[in-house]
């Protein structure tokens, strides 16, 4: 297992659900945080407390849907870090639930695929790089184990989008000490997987956390942080 101390993680969509919960788990393991949401107000309770654990906090907001606002993103959180060891992709959105399973409108595809594909691929581009020249790097994309939901299509094909452009990336990462994967946090009960879901959201640690404290060279396989949960 590695050790995070003193490492540097940037941490999309931490204001709540997975991505704060994640957050506070890393800030245990004594990891430097960058914290990011869309206003930096919806963070600063969870920094205060982060904080607490001794580590050095960053805030950022960003639209993902902008992507100027993302690659500003990720070059404050490089700036900011001197060089991030972790990006954990975890900001997505779900649009509306269609009956008809025709229904979904060209404009939710754009924002689906803009927030969950576009955005988080950026930000790879931008970090992965310097991870590769540092020899180490820890790089989790969150994804969904939905299907047979074309209720859900345009959040179901964005994550499958993600999924692809990790699979094909991570055989050119063999040998370089980065290694990126994917993390389903099961369905849990937060403002996106709604109140009928069998999981609370704390059931996604420990698991969550496994791609990002792996010492071995696993590269490009889905995770599913419920396989990990206490029963």
């Amino acid at each position: 297992m590695v050790d995070i101390r003193n490492k540097w993680a940037l941490i999309t969509g931490a204001s709540r659900g997975v991505g704060k919960e994640v957050a506070k788990a890393m800030a245990q393991k004594g990891c430097n945080l960058i914290v990011h949401s869309r206003n930096t107000s919806s963070t600063d309770a969870l920094a205060a407390e982060l904080s607490k654990s001794g580590i050095t906090v960053h805030q950022l907001s960003a639209e993902l849907e902008d992507v100027t606002q993302v690659r500003e993103l990720g070059e404050k959180a490089q700036s900011l870090s001197g060089g991030l060891d972790i990006l954990y992709n975890n900001a997505a959105i779900m649009t509306q639930y269609h009956t008809d399973i025709y229904g979904a409108k060209e404009d939710e595809f754009v924002q689906s695929f803009t927030i969950n594909t576009i955005a988080p691929i950026i930000l790879c581009n931008m970090i992965i790089p310097s991870m590769v020249k540092r020899g180490f790097g820890r790089v989790v994309n969150v994804t969904s184990g939905i299907q047979d939901q074309p209720q859900l299509m345009p959040y179901a094909a964005s994550k499958a989008a993600l999924n692809k452009y990790v699979y094909d990336m991570a055989v050119h990462l063999e040998g370089s000490g980065v290694l990126m994967n994917l993390l389903d946090p099961g369905w849990l009960r937060t403002d996106l997987g709604g109140p009928k879901a069998p999981n609370a959201v704390e059931s996604v640690i420990p698991g969550a956390l496994v791609p990002v404290l792996l010492d071995d060279t696993t590269c490009g396989k889905f995770f599913c942080a419920q396989d990990y949960a206490e029963n």
